[in-house]
């Protein structure tokens, strides 16, 4: 079993680090040349900074029963796919049940700005202690889950 951090401005990277260490469970943080990280405790993959070329390396990399930690719906859809669990930075867990509305959701935002020909809007609120707290309790109920599995 294996955490898989889609780490491209990923703010919760310390907390799933500090979580999975605390479970004896090893991470690795995938990032494109633009955002080059170093950790004392992940392993690190630095992936080309072609389209998508993180989180085909991520998919690649994990296999049924891995944790992928990633705020894109389509990398946690293929990660599902593969039969691993996924979770969002905000602590919401992506699931066989949800995947399909949040891909639709998605999809609807993206046409409403082509049709409208806006391309940014504001981006979300600034992430609070409360956030981060939500996130590390999601994520170490999942990870127990996970690893309770494997152990079955």
């Amino acid at each position: 079993m294996h955490v898989f951090v889609d780490a491209d401005a990923c703010p919760v990277v310390a907390l799933v680090e500090e979580i999975s260490t605390k479970h004896h469970v090893p991470v690795t943080l995938l990032c494109d040349t633009n955002h080059v990280l170093r950790s004392d405790v992940s392993e690190v993959r630095i992936i080309g900074a072609g389209r998508d070329a993180v989180d085909f390396a991520l998919i690649n990399a994990c296999h049924r029963g891995d944790v992928v930690v990633t705020q894109d719906y389509g990398v946690a859809a293929m990660a599902l796919g593969k039969g691993a669990y996924a979770i969002h930075q905000s602590g919401r867990w992506y699931l066989n049940d949800n995947i399909d509305q949040l891909l639709m959701e998605r999809h609807v935002a993206a046409k409403a700005r082509r049709a409208f020909g806006k391309h940014h809007f504001k981006g979300p609120a600034k992430r609070t202690a409360e956030d981060d707290t939500r996130f590390a309790e999601s994520f170490e109920r999942l990870l127990m889950m996970a690893v309770e599995s494997e152990n079955k």
